[in-house]
């Protein structure tokens, strides 16, 4: 598999260049167009000093006719340039994109946020299972740009689900791995925007825009704005034809538009400013929403998230073009001739209350459901990136069974994997073993790929079959200065909240590191025995790692309910070796007194 790998970042690097190059050939191409640009500028003055020195002849007029030409020709290289720029931009994110990808498979951070936002010390299991926060699950997962697409992630890694949505979502990650070469320009569409303007516009698109666009609803309104542009360019034409008295009602118009939008201002900046200089956003946010409809979607779950028949990325593209021409009120110069024209803000403002009636709904809708493919891509590209990672069977019964899991945050070559099985009927599984020796890692191993699982997610394992449990984990406890909080009071904190779902939930799984190290070994010993009973009388099952051997012999009284399991050393000429293997039976060799002789140290 590791061959397999290496093949994915080959082709990981083949796109890297290929779009490097795209990128340059383009930029020659730019470069290219600016020196016709300027022999184009140069050509203009020179058929504008042919047309000053010439007679009033028929040369006259064909010099005349020529000073066109490069006008023309000017502004659709302008514009040819204009989309090549774009076209750069688009580029740009996408090399980004494969940059990433590149990146996070030969060790180095993934480019997305870490969901660092998300960390909580009061979940039952996200803290210590390292779901989120720097080098953490979701930092592994994330390719998410939109703020709804890193919600949606960050709450199916830390809520609970059912058996039928997580098997529609494996169905759905499936169903985009095969579609996985398209993604990347889905995403490159979507990145380099502030996610923020996007949420702002949502807002308004939702709660404000209706109220702020009722100043246009007045019908004269409409109806002058809809015919200005004739009276303006009437009176241009009958300022040239018949009398310069034509020119005084021009100017007594122009005034009267400008005064007239300068009264309307505030209305018309409220509006403008929720959506000025998003034309680009918008355009990028459509071409994400077209990948989305022109897809033959089959499965169940990406289905559901069409609430619409209207094909939403033309009412967006329609929304940019509207924005895009608001747009022109950024330039002084031009917005205050076409506003003393053609009322121009007003007829944007018009354009946008219509646009809004027939489409805002949708759009919001599509918006959102953009999140929802972003995070279900962000499950399949880590599935594709990760051949030998598996999708597990979620069963409905009391089964859990892995072969060769691993630790997905952990580098393969680096990781040991092992093999795991509960019992037929719950039980309390005691973990023992030397300091460093692997229990805490098999714990968090176990948890982050059930989180993993229930995400609709593939796991880190040859092969892995389990049921829907509700993890609670007790691994990281910390005390808190500001709440005036001891280890000892945190560890019963989360104690209690453990024991309180436990009774909530029939369903729910228990992983255990070190119970109470914040008291004496003999209250921590009785604390440990008797929440372990608890855990037995409730038919909990869980896994236990401690250092206490006592914990062990519980085995006696418990033959049916209690298990043994430990990690071992090796130890040879003094040093020590370590399998990280999981085996049967409690542990018989440990090492502290090896890692305190080390230090000066000897115990008798």
């Amino acid at each position: 598999m590791l061959k397999l790998q290496a093949q994915i970042i080959s082709g990981y690097s083949e796109k890297i260049k290929e779009v490097t190059d795209d990128i340059n050939q383009t930029k020659k191409l730019i470069d290219k167009l600016s020196l016709v640009r300027v022999g184009l500028f140069l050509a203009e003055i020179l058929f504008f000093i042919l047309l000053v020195r010439s007679a009033d002849d028929s040369l006259r007029t064909l010099i005349q006719i020529a000073l066109l030409w490069p006008v023309i020709a000017f502004a659709y290289v302008v514009r040819k340039q204009s989309r090549l720029d774009l076209e750069i931009d688009y580029k740009k994110q996408l090399l980004w994109v494969y940059q990433n990808e590149w990146n996070v498979l030969n060790g180095q951070e993934n480019g997305y946020d870490h969901g660092t936002a998300f960390e909580s010390e009061t979940h039952p299991y996200t803290s210590d299972l390292d779901i989120f926060g720097k080098a953490s699950l979701f930092a592994l997962l994330n390719r998410c740009s939109t703020k709804k697409g890193k919600d949606v992630l960050a709450k199916k890694l830390a809520g609970k689900s059912t058996r039928d949505i997580i098997l529609n979502r494996q169905e759905a990650v499936k169903e985009i791995i095969i579609k996985i070469e398209e993604t990347y320009s889905f995403r490159a569409s979507l990145h380099g925007y502030d996610p923020e303007k996007i949420e702002q516009i949502k807002t308004q698109l939702k709660l404000q825009l209706g109220e702020q666009l009722e100043f246009v609803l007045s019908k004269f309104l409409r109806l002058y704005v809809k015919l200005v542009p004739f009276v303006t360019f009437g009176l241009i034409l009958a300022a040239i034809i018949f009398s310069s008295a034509f020119w005084k009602i021009l100017a007594l118009v122009f005034i009267i538009h400008t005064g007239w939008n300068v009264l309307l201002s505030a209305k018309i900046n409220k509006v403008f400013y929720s959506f000025g200089g998003s034309s680009g956003l918008l355009n990028g946010y459509a071409s994400a929403i077209l990948w989305t409809e022109k897809q033959n979607w089959k499965s169940t779950y990406i289905l559901s998230l069409f609430d619409s028949h209207v094909p939403v990325s033309q009412e967006i593209k329609s929304l940019s073009k509207i924005i895009q021409n608001f747009d022109a009120r950024l330039n002084i110069l031009v917005g205050g001739i076409l506003n003393a024209l053609l009322l121009w803000d007003l007829k944007c403002c018009i354009n946008l209350d219509i646009w809004y009636k027939s489409s805002s709904k949708d759009l919001i809708a599509a918006l959102n459901h953009l999140g929802d493919f972003e995070e279900l891509i962000s499950l399949a590209t880590v599935a594709y990136n990760q051949p030998d990672w598996v999708f597990p069977i979620v069963t409905d019964q009391f089964t859990l069974k892995t072969e060769q899991l691993g630790h997905p945050l952990i580098r393969p070559e680096l990781r040991i994997d092992n093999d795991f099985q509960l019992s037929t009927n719950p039980t309390v599984d005691i973990v023992t073993g030397s300091n460093m020796a692997g229990k805490s890692t098999f714990l968090r191993t176990l948890g982050i790929n059930m989180v993993l699982a229930y995400a609709g997610a593939p796991v880190c394992a040859r092969s892995m079959q389990l049921p829907v449990f509700s993890i609670n984990t007790y691994m990281r406890i910390k005390d808190s200065l500001n709440e005036s909080t001891s280890t000892f009071k945190a560890e019963l904190n989360r104690l209690k909240m453990i024991l309180d779902n436990v009774v909530k939930d029939n369903d729910t799984f228990v992983l255990i590191d070190e119970m109470l190290r914040g008291t004496n070994s003999r209250d921590k010993y009785l604390g440990s025995k008797v929440f372990i009973e608890k855990l037995i009388a409730e038919k909990t099952p869980a896994l236990f790692a401690t250092h206490d051997l006592q914990l062990a012999d519980l085995i006696i009284d418990h033959p049916e309910t209690v298990r043994n399991f430990h990690f071992d050393i090796q130890i040879s000429d003094g040093e020590m070796k370590f399998d990280y293997l999981l085996k049967q039976g409690p542990c018989k060799t440990f090492n502290a007194a090896i890692l305190l002789k080390q230090i000066g140290l000897t115990l008798d």
